[in-house]
């Protein structure tokens, strides 16, 4: 299954379950939910599947998205109260006018690296990544054509940190090859690429279907403290409600305790949201237990992270210059939750 799936059974998740909130009491706080259908989002979802947020009087409304970028529109708009993906697109945003707060994490080092069969042959034991390189350049006469998303995104940013600043490959040997989260994947599967950034649950998909395709570098070798999935709402939702807030990510703390605890139990919330009749359960349990899936609630672990990844960006060019992060996050909400468990 493709990403492109995911987003349609969200889509469709949203007509017929529970998730779109027209089957929820009208009692409490309306939060309508926008959200990207990856593994790091699953602690909103294990939190909404035990009962936990209608519990604490939040009814929530969940929408997909392709992209947090889109997202960012639909906040802006008013569309949406709650975003769920990427920390990448929230200082940006916040630099143009948008009030937005990120009160809480999910996951963090989500972004890994993966080589199709023909270049992770090059990566035997003792083999440095970039003499792996070299070696498939020598052996093909050919660079190794590595995917990930756009320049600017966090994938991007952290195949380019890690291919010059942590392997020291060398440019002539690789070629960084722009594509979409969908193309990506299928790239791997169909060897139009010798490797890529993908996260789950991409990886254990593409890992099923050849198991010949090999992790060859996790979230944390590739960018120290990768920062990821978040959880920021609008400015005026926190205002107006922020006991709603605070219980939100208490909520979150106790998810990220139970997908620790009993992955079992908490799978069946998370392919509820991701697929339902389409993604095997089996694999949705194997994707939260994923080296690449690293459930993190606490913000402020990614704070400094997020500031290194934006001065990257701009050493890259990708970004002209690195912008404030005054007021984009608010701890006190975890801090909080954290004393009350």
């Amino acid at each position: 299954m493709d990403r492109r799936q995911f987003l349609l059974a969200g889509s469709s998740l949203l007509a017929s379950t529970p998730l779109a909130g027209a089957a929820w009491a009208q009692s409490g706080v309306t939060a309508r939910v926008g959200y990207i259908p990856v593994i790091g989002t699953a602690p909103v979802f294990v939190a909404n599947g035990e009962g936990w947020l209608k519990e604490a009087g939040i009814n929530a409304a969940f929408t997909v998205f392709e992209s947090g970028p889109n997202m960012i529109q639909a906040l802006a708009s008013g569309t949406i109260d709650l975003y769920v993906a990427g920390i990448a697109p929230l200082a940006v945003a916040r630099s143009r006018g948008v009030d937005i707060r990120v009160v809480a994490a999910t996951a963090v080092a989500e972004n890994v690296f993966v080589a199709a069969p023909a270049l992770a042959k090059f990566f035997t034991p003792g083999t440095a990544p970039a003499a792996a390189f070299k070696a498939h350049k020598a052996a093909t006469g050919k660079p190794a054509r590595l995917a990930t998303q756009p320049a600017g995104s966090v994938p991007n940013t952290t195949l380019q940190y890690w291919l010059w600043e942590v392997a020291k490959a060398d440019k002539a040997d690789v070629e960084v090859v722009p594509m979409g989260i969908d193309a990506t994947q299928q790239a791997v599967l169909a060897a139009a690429v010798e490797g890529a950034i993908v996260r789950e649950p991409a990886l254990s998909i593409i890992q099923t279907r050849n198991p010949g395709i090999k992790l060859i570098a996790g979230g944390e070798e590739l960018f120290p403290g990768q920062p990821g999935t978040v959880v920021a709402a609008s400015g005026d939702f926190v205002t107006k409600n922020p006991d709603a807030v605070q219980k939100l990510v208490t909520s979150l703390v106790r998810a990220a305790a139970l997908i620790a605890k009993d992955p079992d139990k908490a799978a069946p919330h998370v392919g509820a949201a991701l697929g339902k009749g389409i993604v095997d359960p089996a694999l949705i349990r194997q994707a939260l237990t994923s080296p690449a899936s690293k459930f993190q609630i606490d913000p402020r672990v990614i704070i400094e992270p997020s500031r290194a990844m934006q001065a990257y960006q701009v050493k890259l060019g990708s970004l002209e210059k690195e912008l404030p992060f005054d007021g984009l996050f608010e701890t006190q909400y975890y801090e909080r939750a954290i004393k009350t468990l």
